[in-house]
């Protein structure tokens, strides 16, 4: 095989969001594609009707999207192939490798309860395996069952878990067409893999069960088997399962906590796959370092605080221009994201792209960005917090009326000018420094904490700097 012929896919149901090990999954199948010039497709598993919507679907292109995760070709939907499946179904009943079964609910309910009493892993007993359909009851529509064999192994030779053995006497003749019609899921992967040509499954290894079944379907069809991978799960800190308190959420929910596409990709590939003790990767090194052999087989522990530092890492190490994008960006997913949005014009992007070299030193996610960034976009008079209003005794006040004279002087205005102009005062006034500087913090920002304060007072500029000191000076 040469790698331009690899293809590899992404398969999630639509039955909810694209969840971190869902990303995590597209981003394996991603770089092993990339790495080798071949093509990852996508599959969107909708045959659950009822619980597959286009909300979700949605949701899963445009975490996808977010992700930068780009998959090659249209979008492939499984219900749409129902017909193919069926055809493929029936082939097998033709090639006497499937069979009709008109076993009942009651009856298949009580091999089952057998099976279990006796501790038996092979749920259906075969009772229609060989029997003439002619003794079907009149008016039943059957299911149709693969004819599995019934001696020796299933073995998958697996890049991950190794080489994994299944005893065939364990397994069921599994269902291919309920006796609806409607192709089951086991059946359904197999035709669509084989169809798409699909060379490298690469899944978590909650599926690994399902490789033993759908390897004796591609055995029947006399299909190549695709090559196999099973990544261990993702559990949380305490390595229990993964659940939302660890950080199972949907992909959506990290962009609106404020972290960023490149930083969650590289905290993704390191759950569960490593390169000697490189931590830090740009796309390009991860897909040159990515193989499946090195993907560990246990799980992998999800750990926010972790994932919060890589992100800081990736925004002190963003290119300013880019970081304002990403902040414009991320307002559509955030609380008040809309309100701060509209006050975005030429004038306050060019204060954020001023204020960004200070900003990105203080923040781990745009989230905290955007907090530490909030002076730019406060409305006059500024609302004050506790802390800052018990700052602005009558005493502050007048401080603050002087300082402003001080300043009014500054017309080559930037930050070295400004903080000479208020050394030279608080000398001249027998201050230190740290006195003048709250007063002027409280004014110009309506908090007590903030960057440093000669830049806010570069990033607002003479003219708006001048005026909020004189909204909070005596009058």
């Amino acid at each position: 095989m040469t790698d331009s012929s690899i293809v590899t896919r992404f398969a999630p149901s639509p039955t909810g969001f694209l969840h971190i090990g869902g990303a995590r999954t597209a981003l394996f199948n991603w770089l092993y594609a990339r790495k080798r010039g071949g093509k990852m497709l996508l599959r969107i598993e909708d045959t659950d009707r009822e619980r597959s919507t286009r909300e979700a679907i949605d949701a899963i292109l445009d975490g996808l999207k977010w992700l930068e995760l780009d998959w090659d070709g249209d979008v492939i939907y499984q219900y749409s192939r129902a017909a193919r499946h069926r055809e493929v179904a029936e082939s097998l009943l033709a090639a006497g490798r499937a069979y009709r079964c008109y076993a009942t609910p009651e009856e298949l309910a009580a091999m089952r309860e057998k099976a279990r009493a006796e501790g038996r892993t092979r749920l259906y007993d075969g009772m229609w395996r060989d029997r003439d359909s002619a003794a079907a009851p009149a008016g039943m529509k059957p299911t149709i069952r693969l004819k599995a064999p019934l001696t020796g192994e299933t073995v998958i030779e697996d890049q991950v878990q190794g080489r994994v053995v299944w005893q065939n006497e364990n397994l069921d003749d599994l269902v291919l067409l309920r006796s609806d019609g409607t192709p089951t899921y086991m059946l359904a992967v197999v035709v669509d893999d084989h169809d798409m040509g699909v060379t490298h499954v690469i899944r978590g290894d909650d599926h690994l069960i399902n490789a033993a079944r759908q390897k004796q379907i591609y055995e029947a069809l006399d299909w190549n088997i695709p090559n196999m991978s099973h990544i261990p799960l993702i559990h949380g800190p305490d390595g229990s399962k993964l659940s939302k308190r660890h950080g199972a959420l949907g992909v959506d929910a990290y962009r609106a906590m404020g972290y960023l596409p490149a930083a969650m990709r590289n905290y993704l590939v390191r759950l569960g796959w490593s390169h000697g003790d490189q931590e830090i990767f740009s796309t390009e090194e991860m897909i040159d370092a990515f193989d499946l052999p090195a993907i560990g087989r246990s799980a992998a522990r999800f750990d926010f605080a972790k994932l919060e530092n890589l992100n800081g890492h990736y925004i002190r190490h963003s290119d300013d221009q880019s970081l304002v994008i990403q902040f414009e960006n991320v307002l559509d997913y955030v609380p008040e994201g809309a309100t701060l949005k509209a006050k975005l014009n030429d004038t306050t992007r060019a204060q954020l792209l001023r204020a960004m070299p200070n900003l990105k030193e203080r923040a781990k996610t745009l989230i905290e960005l955007i907090g530490g960034a909030y002076f730019i976009f406060a409305d006059r008079p500024l609302e004050l917090d506790p802390k800052a209003a018990a700052l602005l005794t009558p005493e502050t006040r007048a401080l603050i009326g002087r300082l402003r004279t001080a300043l009014e002087a500054v017309n080559d205005w930037n930050a070295e000018t400004t903080e000479t102009a208020m050394r030279n005062f608080a000398e001249q006034n027998n201050l230190k420094l740290g006195a003048v500087a709250q007063p002027l913090r409280v004014a110009l920002t309506g908090r007590t904490t903030s960057p440093g304060i000669f830049d806010v007072l570069a990033v607002l500029g003479r003219q708006e700097c001048l005026a909020r000191l004189a909204d909070q000076a005596t009058p």
